[in-house]
């Protein structure tokens, strides 16, 4: 009660400072603001590796390196059919592609671009979820067989829409007298996909699997396996069957070895951020310090006429302690208010700022994916909450201890 009237006095009655105020927009900021970065932080860390995990394999098995008998050093795989068979008989795999892989050069009308091409069948093209759903996909992907599918990227730099043609040409072509004369070959474009990810949808061309085993001269092998899990989270756990099904010169690539380096650098900046926002709401905690250390100097005579009352030094302080919490539980209800509207409504915003900046706020050719999404989770929210009244609580404690010692002969002497 006594704490409820003290924050609700008028600053001419020694009520609530300025410092107090600025105090509970500080926390609110800080709070919010946590919530927003750690909501951005989670939805682009979650787009980024479904983006992985939706148009490339979980798992890659390939053979090592060996030596043919032209003296040749070869990696394909000529028993691929069985191969295939006894890894999709492990428990926790989903799907075995046969790949054909090669480097070309995609040309249209004098302008080029380098490109990679995955020899595949269209039962299992439409198997890959960000290739089969793609978001703003143009053509159909049933009449794949009848020619390429390309990335968004690609076509845009060729100027290229569905029914053009596309040459492509590959330096190992057909083999002469005079050695090897490179292969070019037109086709035409079936199929656009956009998978969301600009390195992918830049370079990246289909081919029916048939066509490209003659294309890159690889009649009866195949490059590699592309291994689908049910659990990509837990596919380092199949690493031994797999190894096992794949036989003894059998070598997996996952898609944690890919992009390994860049999610851990990813945890390692997330953590960075965290500790900048946790000094942000300290900073803004602490003001909480100079409200309250000026509302016990406007309270020292009611201090002093409590205790000479009896009110014990614990009650002083909870006092103190309920002013200042308040204080931070208020900032706190704004902040979380606050950050998780600006998380929910993040994409619109984002585009506005976008449109008043005039220019592009986020540029896919250097982060990689098209738009930077906001993923509020509970955990996040929590621990926002938690760390901001943590803190709050924590430098309150100080100023009521302070204020529930004061001397009542000291406070009332010149009373």
């Amino acid at each position: 009660m006594i704490a409820w009237r003290y924050l609700r006095a008028k600053r001419a009655e020694g009520g609530v400072s300025i410092m107090t105020w600025i105090s509970l927009v500080g926390i609110t900021l800080a709070v919010a603001a946590l919530i927003i970065t750690l909501a951005v932080r989670a939805g682009f860390r979650a787009e980024f590796v479904d983006t992985i995990l939706g148009a490339n394999a979980h798992v890659t098995v390939y053979n090592t390196i060996e030596v043919n008998e032209a003296g040749q050093t070869t990696r394909v795989m000529e028993d691929y059919a069985a191969k295939a068979d006894a890894i999709r008989a492990v428990a926790g795999v989903t799907r075995v592609a046969p790949l054909i892989k090669g480097q070309v050069m995609a040309n249209n009308r004098g302008a080029n671009t380098g490109a990679q091409v995955f020899g595949i069948t269209l039962d299992d093209l439409k198997t890959i979820p960000r290739i089969a759903s793609a978001e703003n996909a143009l053509g159909d992907i049933d009449r794949f067989n009848d020619g390429v599918a390309i990335g968004k990227g690609i076509a845009n730099s060729l100027g290229l829409g569905i029914g053009d043609k596309i040459k492509l040409i590959s330096p190992n072509g057909t083999k002469t007298a005079f050695g090897v004369s490179p292969r070019v070959n037109v086709y035409e474009v079936t199929y656009i996909f956009s998978v969301g990810r600009y390195d992918i949808d830049g370079i990246r061309i289909y081919m029916p699997f048939i066509e490209a085993q003659s294309f890159f001269n690889r009649e009866g092998v195949v490059d590699e396996l592309e291994v689908m899990v049910a659990e990509p989270e837990k596919v380092d756990d199949l690493t031994l069957e797999l190894l096992r099904a794949g036989g003894e010169r059998a070598v997996l690539w996952t898609w944690r070895d890919a992009s390994g380096s860049f999610l851990r650098a990813l945890t390692v900046e997330d953590n960075v951020m965290f500790v900048l926002m946790t000094v942000l709401v300290l900073i803004a905690s602490m003001n909480i310090i100079s409200g309250l250390v000026m509302l016990v100097k406007n309270k020292g005579r009611d201090i002093g006429i409590l205790r000479t009352m009896g009110l014990s030094e614990g009650s002083v302080l909870r006092v103190f302690f309920i002013c200042g919490a308040l204080t931070g539980l208020i900032g706190t209800i704004f902040g979380v208010i606050i950050g998780c509207l600006f998380a929910m409504y993040f994409d619109p915003i984002l585009a506005f700022v976008s449109g008043a900046s005039g220019g592009e706020v986020w540029d896919a050719s250097v982060r990689g994916i098209y738009k930077l999404p906001a993923k509020l989770q509970l955990n996040d929210v929590l621990s926002a909450v938690g760390l901001s009244l943590g803190l709050s609580f924590i430098v309150t404690i100080f100023p009521a201890r302070r204020a529930a010692r004061m001397n009542p002969v000291e406070a009332l002497r010149y009373e």
